[in-house]
Parts: structure tokens; C-alpha cells; sequence
């Protein structure tokens, strides 16, 4: 029953909310995570303010933190649909089948998904290339490990997730190609135990320097203690671990957020449509990196994330082969949205197996 409660609590609360504000534009967010993770919903959280900031009393905006995936997900979202809200951000991948059903139910109303792959008349999608800047994070890595081996702390076993890690890779091998990654899948995007569980085994594997794709600092602060090398995620967490951080990406959530509200009051607003940008858009912003890291390797990391922004440059550029020695890119070809969008697979290197 206390699912039920806390759903009937959600439901009345938005009701009150959006009901005091009848002449405003209604912008409501839906959270995976706590706004306090520092990570990934942290972001979100952070576009939402500057939505507040760039239009004032034109809009009123809520958020709702922590929503499970399933029935929860569909509830909430619904609640914010019946309640009047104009436009609705659901900020993760799990959200995407409950949105698109909800979105069917409510025409009037404009749906935006993150990360996801599927629209609807009145529905559009938008994800960043997060990979971009986990290849220049490689690169760092393999210029800085000293053992030639990463650790990786994985979410969930999604598209989005896998190219990360194997663009991860490709930027560590094109340095040292000997290099080698060891991935740990947590199975949650905020778990600080789990997290900082997961850190210690792969330090105690021999790997001197720590990336995730989770939303807590505690690998960081793990990585502080031990004394090892670490990226932080999604925001910049040096204050979590001064000495251990090298640099992180950041996610430029924001001036999405305040492109689309702005397209929904002035009528542009589309649905149907996908978004997929990167560092030339700020979507991916590369944090500022640590003095440890040497003036040459600062300077060629600076130079890909430019020649990736102008597009002479592509983390997924062939020739590579898929893990299972399979031919995926030829020489200087260069992996397809479509193809990137629905990875499920590793390239050739990394071991283990992608859980099912």
C-alpha cells in the first residue's frame, strides 16, 4: 500500500500545484534520481533552473525526483498531463514506453524524452553524444594510467551506456594499444554503496584509473582514497576528490530546455522530432581538467574535442572490428546514427559479455 499512498500524494500535490498557476506556461520535469546525486539529475535540475531564470514569471515549472520506471513512471507522468502541465521532460531511458503512452492519451499536451528512440505526433526525443567526450577521456587515460588499465563503472546495459564504454576504449587504445578496460555493470544509475563497491573491486584488479557512467561521487571518493586516477560524471565533482579528478563531462542540458520551452510558447514547437547533439551544440561540455595532467596531453585533448565539434573528427571512425573479430567499420569509415543509436555490442578488445 505505500507505493499507493505516495502516488496519491504525487498525484494531489501536482493538482494543487499546477491549479494556482492557470496563466503560465506549465513546465514539468520527471527525475530518475535525487536533484542532490551531483550527477545526472543534478543536470537536469540545473536546465530546469535555467529555464526559471531565462523566462521569469512566464512560466511555472515542477520536478518530480527519485521516479521508479513502470507504473510509477506512467502515474506521474499522467498526473502531470491531467493536471494542465503544457509540456513535460522525462529525463530517462526507462521512461520512454510509459511517456509514449501517455503522450497518446493526451494530444494537446508536449512530451520530450530523453534518450530514448521512439515519437509520437505529439512526442520528440532527445539524447547528447555523451561519447564523444568518454573518447577524449580515454585518451586522457591512456596517456595517464600507468598500469595501462581502466576501471569502469557501468549502469545499465543500454545503448547509450555501451557507447560509452567503447568509445572509452577506442580513445585509450589509440594511445596505448595495449591498454585494457575491466567493466563492472551495477545495475542503477544512483547507488553510492554499489558504486563505491564497485570501485574498490576494480582498484583491487589492478586499475589505476576509475570512469562510470553511475551519478553519485562515491567512486570518486573512492578513488581519492586509494590513491588513484578518476573522471567525474555528468558534472564537474573535483570538490569530491581534488586530488583523483581529471577532468569530467558535463551536461549541457540547458539551452535545450530553454529552446524548447521557448518553441512551445511562441507555437514552433514540434513533435515527432530527434535531437542528438553533442559538443559543437554544448550538450557535451568537457570539464576543466586537472593540472596533473600534462600541458602536451591537456592540448591534445583540447584539439579533438574542437576537431570533434567542427566534425573533422569522429570517435567511431574504422578501421574496427566488432568484439567478436566480426568487420564493422572499414578505414576511415564512420559508424552511422542509426547503428550508434541501437548499440548493443563491444568492439574488439574489451572482454566479458554484455549482460542480457
Amino acid at each position: 500500500m505505500k507505493p499507493l499512498k505516495h502516488l496519491a500524494v504525487v498525484t494531489l500535490s501536482l493538482l494543487f500545484c499546477f491549479s494556482a498557476f492557470a496563466d503560465k506556461l506549465k513546465v514539468g520535469f520527471v527525475y530518475v534520481g535525487p536533484v542532490g546525486d551531483h550527477g545526472w539529475t543534478y543536470m537536469h535540475e540545473q536546465g530546469r533552473l535555467a529555464v526559471k531564470k531565462a523566462f521569469g514569471d512566464k512560466v511555472e515549472t515542477t520536478f518530480i525526483e527519485s521516479v521508479k520506471y513502470g507504473p510509477e513512471a506512467e502515474t506521474v507522468i499522467r498526473a502531470m498531463a491531467n493536471s494542465g502541465t503544457d509540456i513535460i521532460f522525462a529525463t530517462s531511458f526507462g521512461y520512454m514506453e510509459p511517456m509514449l503512452k501517455v503522450a497518446k492519451e493526451f494530444p494537446n499536451v508536449k512530451f520530450e524524452h530523453a534518450t530514448g528512440y521512439k515519437t509520437n505526433d505529439n512526442m520528440s526525443v532527445y539524447s547528447s553524444k555523451f561519447y564523444q567526450g568518454r573518447y577524449i577521456q580515454g585518451v586522457i587515460a591512456g596517456h595517464m594510467s600507468k598500469n595501462g588499465k581502466a576501471g569502469y563503472i557501468a549502469s545499465f546495459p543500454i545503448p547509450e551506456v555501451i557507447r560509452g564504454i567503447n568509445a572509452f576504449y577506442l580513445g585509450a587504445t589509440s594511445v596505448n594499444p595495449k591498454f585494457d578496460i575491466d567493466v563492472v555493470w551495477v545495475n542503477t544509475w544512483y547507488d553510492p554503496v554499489k558504486e563505491a563497491d564497485a570501485a574498490k573491486v576494480l582498484i583491487s584488479e589492478g586499475a589505476d584509473i576509475i570512469t562510470q557512467h553511475t551519478d553519485s561521487p562515491a567512486a570518486l571518493q573512492i578513488a581519492e582514497k586509494a590513491g588513484v586516477m578518476a573522471f567525474g560524471q555528468a558534472s564537474d565533482m573535483s570538490e569530491f576528490g581534488p586530488n583523483a579528478h581529471l577532468t569530467a563531462i558535463i551536461n549541457g542540458w540547458a539551452p535545450y530546455y530553454v529552446k524548447r520551452v521557448q518553441q512551445a510558447m511562441d507555437g514552433t514547437w514540434k513533435g515527432g522530432e530527434q535531437t542528438f547533439d553533442g559538443i559543437g551544440a554544448g550538450m557535451v561540455i568537457i570539464g576543466n581538467m586537472s593540472d596533473k595532467i600534462p600541458a602536451n596531453v591537456r592540448k591534445e585533448a583540447q584539439d579533438l574535442a574542437d576537431g570533434i565539434a567542427s566534425g573533422d573528427i569522429h570517435p567511431f571512425t574504422g578501421p574496427v572490428n566488432k568484439q567478436d573479430g566480426s568487420p564493422w567499420l572499414a578505414s576511415g569509415e564512420t559508424a552511422d546514427i542509426g547503428t550508434l543509436l541501437g548499440m548493443n555490442f563491444y568492439v574488439e578488445g574489451i572482454e566479458g559479455d554484455i549482460p542480457q
